[in-house]
């Protein structure tokens, strides 16, 4: 049995599901962060699953994206990572429930 297309987008729809329900539960603003991660690689997995099985010559459009994908994500990380930081030396906790001070 050769590993195809739907195999790929099962994984992706676990993955993105995995990140759903992380985002959904999580109180901690890294879990949160943890799970935009999970739902960013699932589309980076759709992206070369989807050029991977194409019709035609083979050409990098996928694998392209979704490094752009990863870049984006990693300066994301940075960002929140930095806001974190500022918001625990402020408030001594992470807690997104907690966050009401950052209200404008």
């Amino acid at each position: 049995m050769a590993i195809g297309l739907t195999h790929f987008l099962v994984v992706s729809a676990l993955l993105f599901g995995a990140g759903v329900m992380t985002i959904t539960l999580k109180r901690n603003a890294i879990g949160i962060l943890m799970g935009v991660e999970l739902i960013l690689n699932a589309g980076n997995l759709n992206l070369v699953a989807f050029n991977c099985f194409r019709d035609g010559p083979a050409q990098l459009d996928g694998q392209i994206f979704a490094l752009f994908v990863i870049v984006i994500a990693a300066a994301e990380a940075a960002v929140a990572l930095a806001i974190f930081l500022n918001y625990y030396n402020n408030a001594a906790s992470i807690d997104v429930e907690r966050a009401t001070s950052l209200k404008g």
